[in-house]
């Protein structure tokens, strides 16, 4: 099931989000990214223990998307990392990389 599915109806971002949106979107550097499709290694420092590791994964692709102009289905693979950090220190790292093909003749 996608996270499309899974809801009803037209959802709307909180100010919360588009507060994320905008901070990120000026903290992001300026990055040439590799060709597509991708792979992208995501580790998040989380403050709180009770943090899902898959909470912060659709805001924060969405908004790297925007800010580097791709389509996020590009991203064919994920690596996701978390760690728990000292409140005030929570931190995202991000690194995108070219997928290679796998040589078992499935494309990817």
């Amino acid at each position: 099931m996608s996270v499309n599915d899974a809801w009803k109806g037209r959802r709307f971002r909180t100010d919360e989000y588009k507060r994320y949106q905008n901070n990120l979107l000026w903290l992001l550097p300026k990055i040439k990214l590799p060709p597509p499709p991708f792979e992208l290694h995501f580790k998040f420092g989380f403050s709180s223990s009770a943090s899902d590791w898959d909470n912060p994964i659709k805001p924060t692709q969405d908004i790297l998307s925007k800010k580097y102009g791709f389509n996020d289905k590009l991203i064919r693979r994920a690596v996701v990392e978390t760690e728990i950090v000292p409140k005030g220190k929570e931190y995202i790292e991000f690194e995108f990389k070219t997928l290679e093909n796998k040589q078992d003749g499935r494309d990817q």
